[in-house]
């Protein structure tokens, strides 16, 4: 088995579903077969769809999981999906490359001109060290630290500015890391629970900046803390994903109806209330249009699969 980085668009040309599901053609059948049981990282490029013109995206890696199963597409001859588990979203995003320094080696030459060539693959093989540096970054505040690496080296006096994009020269790799052991505690938990909860509860509280998506609410207490919630839409025990798209900020009494089918969402983000099964008092707080407040990025915003998915256990 060997790690991955796994390219998929704001808009996909496939049909991905990155919590669930990577479809790909069988060029990269090779690549994805090594990376089978193993982990991998998610990575958005500038063009946020196929159309060449399209820009916007965020050219950085976004979350991480496992790839569980291979198997081949019914409708489309010569593709396959990869069956994804364990997804879990970064609480910030990683730029490929940071202080003119890549995370993934395979990026440059060895004369630090730009591997062009392995730019331009939708997926690419890494290493367990490129790995841990990209996850080390990806979850930097849960973890407490900065959000580079504390050992990266810092790039010459007189390398050029950063500028995002597909056709640079000059890069750097980063060659160093974390202690190993420490690296390793970092992947070991990525199956607990404590930390999935805390890493989707600061990715959701994120997307939405501390309010509440139903009441417009955001309170901060005295130790700069926010008091909001991250919901689950569809329940993790129902094997709903630790995803921003499964995700909902509310605060305490919210929640706790939310989870109880007292209130729910339809397709369109209205707000779904109960009749005569939530008090008034909870009905004025609710946001006057009664739809929900959005992150400003589409691909953040609850995904309908997982909204049906809740409205099963309406009790409107």
């Amino acid at each position: 088995m060997t790690k991955a980085v796994l390219t998929t668009k704001v808009t996909p040309v496939y049909d991905d579903l990155p919590e669930q599901r990577y479809h790909f053609p069988m060029t990269y059948l090779n690549q994805i077969s090594k990376a089978r049981g193993d982990w991998i990282v998610y990575y958005e490029p500038r063009r946020s769809t196929g159309n060449l013109s399209s820009s916007g995206g965020r050219q950085a890696y976004f979350a991480t999981a496992r790839i569980e199963d291979i198997v081949s597409d019914p409708r489309r001859a010569d593709h396959y999906y990869a069956v994804i588990a364990d997804y879990l979203p970064f609480d910030n995003a990683v730029p490929f490359v940071q202080n003119d320094i890549y995370y993934e080696k395979g990026l440059a030459k060895s004369d630090g001109s730009t591997n062009r060539g392995a730019f331009g693959r939708a997926v690419r093989n890494i290493s367990d060290r490129d790995y841990d540096l990209i996850l080390q970054s990806g979850f930097a505040h849960v973890l407490g630290r900065e959000l580079r690496p504390r050992d990266m080296p810092d790039p010459p006096e007189e390398a050029p500015p950063s500028v995002f994009g597909f056709a640079e020269e000059g890069r750097q790799v980063f060659e160093h890391g974390v202690p190993e052991t420490q690296d390793r505690q970092i992947i070991s938990q990525l199956t607990s629970r404590p930390f999935r909860d805390r890493a989707f509860a600061v990715a959701v509280k994120s997307a939405y900046n501390d309010r509440c998506a139903m009441t417009g609410l955001k309170i901060i207490n005295g130790g700069g803390r926010s008091e909001v919630q991250a919901a689950h839409i569809r329940p993790v025990a129902d094997h709903g994903p630790d995803s921003v798209r499964n995700g909902l900020a509310l605060c305490g009494t919210v929640h706790w109806m939310f989870d109880r089918g007292l209130l729910s969402v339809d397709d369109d983000f209205a707000i779904l209330v109960a009749k005569g099964r939530v008090p008034d008092t909870i009905e004025r707080i609710l946001i006057g249009n009664r739809k929900l407040i959005l992150p400003d990025r589409p691909d953040a915003r609850p995904h309908r699969q997982f909204l049906e998915f809740h409205r099963k256990s309406f009790k409107g």
